[in-house]
């Protein structure tokens, strides 16, 4: 049994957690884990959602008033969502609650026939079920009992067949299976229609049947690829009446009881594609006493809690949505456009309400003092990152000429800030950022890398400032705050994450406590190695995920102890929360009062629910047009990186596009593989030719759909040819390219992934 801990001791990580239940011969209750680690009520609140979270994602389960840690399994019985058929006709399932973006791809489930005169499981079925493991990734699932369920959608291109039947073609890669659709069903869509339709219940030979629900656009045409996106992600478009009623009476905020900064020369900085302007800076050194060379630093935020009340028509569309969305074409925004684009729009010119960051930060980047106040601003400029730069470069233009000094204050703060960064030992990452440029006909005209200038990281570093300071204030006033937190990575991604790096000959050292320093160490050595990419993705998917919470555990990534966001009401919902709670805390005036108030932690995990959804929705988006221009190049040869390494086949980024696509293992040179998972490699077992995470290879590409966003690729050269053949299988999973892996259920042929 571990020591207890102080009464002052922060909330336990997940890691600490699941090592304690290790500890305990992997049980305990709620109880002896609150005991061991000295919680609070309000911790004790927080250990019971995290205990359900882990719960979920299968790393725990429950049984007896205990928590059995069981890291990398399945409990055994879940609830599962029925997905798709295999190529034997039986259901697969996956767990309803699973993470992707935290744990990765989830296990695949094959569902046992059901008993006599059970109706077969159709696509959107949910059901409670007793699993039973197969092999590492793969489970059987036997139904224990059916749970009411709406009927299952799909969306799909509207296509008259071979023979004259009428077809819906899924739009989800994952999802292969065509649909039939009777002549009544088809609410009058013609082909190549882009349809959503609902799976017809009942068992059939052959494909399923689906009706037609709505039509939603012609394909091919401009906003294809946006509908397929929102729909498939259930990203809300439309307001309510409401809503749109209460954004076109809002009207210019009082200036009565605000803090009148029209003077002060506020600029905001974007990129050129920038749908909204909601954060606007301004900098200068600190001429008060005890702080030489210090900076005085003020970022001002559009006070979009002045027009969005807790409760009103706003707020609840706003709460649903969570986020803006960003998608190459459009953007969904989290408010109404009358407040998005114009009254929370901080336009150069024209009086703005803010809530406003004072700060104070010594000569190397420590903040000193901070103070937070509504006022009354008028921009100064909206300039882009390109033009910030190029004045800072020499190259100044007509907006930013007269701003000179101005420009030359942020950097200066901007430098300060900088060596507080490299203090703390912040996550470095290198991940480029794929863009799609489009022309005025909404075709790709390019995809090309977004550009990393130091003027996005000035920015950045002002921002993080500014959320700092506001968790800060928050926790003196003794008012909830939604933290934003990051937990440090689990043990057991640790140990994958240290397979794959010693395989390339780096070592990340065994640590009690991981901190960012060390794998900040580790890209040092590859920094300009053709191993760079490969290293800061592998590093990237080690991580855990950021999230909403309102238990503050400190944020891993930027190497701090409280974090927050306060800089982007206009497009985070979590931000206005912080606003409201500065507003009350600090008796700021109107606006933050809730008539009840609401669980933050179910909102923390609503909040993260939807970031990850926008953020799903944001690379589907970009995977498809990627998909769509390279369609025109089907049949040539690229270069590309593999990134992934599975028992079906290959993960390749293409270079210049940043393309991801499959290279199935049929198609790989004639021989039969090993596939290491751990080490992330492929060996030929009578050719010794090895294909490892990392390598060059070229392909071609044989087959491109933009409406799904899938490419396929067959091998054309590359991967390393010395390595001894007739290689163990031991736990290594072995299959022949081009042949089906045999079915450990029931020795039958199956090609199933």
């Amino acid at each position: 049994m571990r020591s207890k801990r102080p009464t002052s001791a922060p909330f336990p990580s997940r890691d600490e957690i699941l090592e304690f239940l290790r500890d305990n011969d992997g049980r305990a209750g709620k109880r002896e884990i609150a005991r061991a680690f000295r919680l609070n009520a309000e911790q004790k609140t927080m250990l019971k959602e995290v205990l359900r979270e882990l719960a979920d994602e299968g790393v725990v389960h429950k049984g007896r008033g205990r928590q059995f840690a069981e890291p990398g399994r399945l409990p055994p019985t879940a609830v599962v969502v029925v997905t798709g058929v295999d190529e034997d006709g039986d259901p697969v399932a996956r767990p309803l609650s699973w993470d992707e973006d935290e744990l990765g791809a989830p296990p695949t489930i094959v569902m046992l026939p059901e008993r006599r005169r059970q109706p077969a499981l159709g696509i959107g079925d949910r059901v409670l079920v007793r699993l039973e493991r197969v092999k590492n990734r793969l489970y059987q699932g036997t139904t224990v009992k059916r749970l009411a369920s709406a009927p299952a959608q799909v969306m799909g291109i509207f296509a008259t067949g071979p023979r004259g039947e009428l077809r819906i073609r899924p739009t989800d890669k994952r999802n292969r299976s065509e649909f039939l659709v009777a002549p009544g069903d088809t609410l009058g869509a013609k082909d190549g229609e882009l349809v959503r339709a609902e799976v017809v219940p009942g068992r059939r030979l052959g494909l399923r049947s689906a009706r037609v629900v709505e039509k939603l656009v012609q394909t091919g045409g401009p906003g294809t690829i946006a509908a397929i996106v929102l729909h498939e992600h259930e990203i809300p478009v439309e307001f309510t009446p409401a809503a749109l009623q209460q954004a076109e009476k809002s009207k210019k905020a009082l200036l009565k009881d605000r803090t009148d900064l029209r003077k002060l020369p506020l600029v905001t900085i974007d990129g050129e594609d920038a749908r909204d302007f909601d954060d606007a800076v301004w900098a200068a050194p600190d001429e008060g006493e005890g702080n030489p060379g210090g900076w005085e630093i003020v970022v001002a935020i559009a006070d979009v809690g002045w027009y969005v009340r807790p409760g009103d028509a706003i707020d609840r569309c706003a709460y649903e949505r969570g986020n803006s969305v960003y998608l190459p074409d459009r953007a969904i925004h989290m408010l109404p456009e009358r407040l998005s684009a114009h009254w929370c729009s901080l336009r150069p010119g024209e009086d703005r309400p803010c809530l406003t960051a004072r700060m104070r930060i010594s000569a190397d980047g420590v903040l000193k003092s901070h103070r937070f106040e509504r006022a009354t601003m008028r921009s100064a400029a909206r300039l882009t990152y390109r033009q910030v730069q190029a004045a800072k470069d020499g190259r100044p233009d007509d907006t930013t000429g007269p701003l000179l000094p101005v420009i030359e204050n942020l950097y200066g703060a901007y430098g300060a800030l900088l060596k507080a960064r490299s203090r703390r030992g912040v996550l470095e990452l290198d991940m480029p950022e794929r863009q799609v440029v489009l022309d005025e006909a909404g075709d790709v005209r390019e995809i090309r890398v977004r550009e990393r200038l130091d003027s996005h990281k000035l920015i950045e570093e002002f921002m993080i400032c500014a959320n700092v300071a506001a968790a800060e204030t928050l926790e003196r006033v003794k008012q909830n705050c939604m933290y934003r937190v990051h937990d440090a990575p689990t043990l057991d991604k640790l140990e994958a994450l240290r397979q794959v790096l010693g395989s390339i000959g780096l070592n990340l050292p065994r640590a009690q406590v991981i901190r960012p320093q060390q794998f900040n160490g580790i890209l040092a050595q590859v920094a300009g190695t053709p191993n760079a990419p490969l290293v800061n993705e592998m590093i990237l998917r080690s991580q855990a995920q950021a999230a909403y919470a309102p238990g503050n555990i400190g944020h891993f990534g930027l190497a701090l102890r409280r974090y927050c966001h306060f800089t982007s009401p206009i497009r985070r919902y979590p931000d206005l929360l912080v606003h409201r709670a500065l507003i009350r805390g600090l008796k700021l005036g109107e606006g933050a009062i809730e008539d009840r108030p609401r669980d933050f932690v179910e909102m923390g995990a609503h909040l993260s629910a939807t970031e990850r959804r926008a953020a799903a929705a944001e690379r589907d988006a970009v995977d498809r047009y990627t998909a769509l221009h390279l369609a025109s190049q089907v049949g040539t040869e690229v270069e590309g990186r593999i990134t992934g390494v599975t028992r079906f086949g290959l993960f390749v980024s293409l270079r210049d596009s940043g393309g991801d696509g499959l290279l199935p293992m049929g198609l790989l040179p004639g021989d039969r593989y090993d596939v290491d998972e751990s080490r992330q490699e492929m060996v030929g077992r009578s050719s010794g030719k090895v294909f490892r995470l990392g390598d060059t290879v070229s392909v071609l590409l044989a087959e491109v759909d933009p409406l799904t966003g899938g490419i396929i690729l067959h091998y054309a050269s590359g991967g390393a040819e010395s390595r001894a053949s007739g290689r163990r299988r031991d736990s290594r999973v072995a299959a022949p390219a081009g042949r089906a892996s045999r079915n450990p259920r029931r020795g039958r042929r199956n090609s199933r992934p």
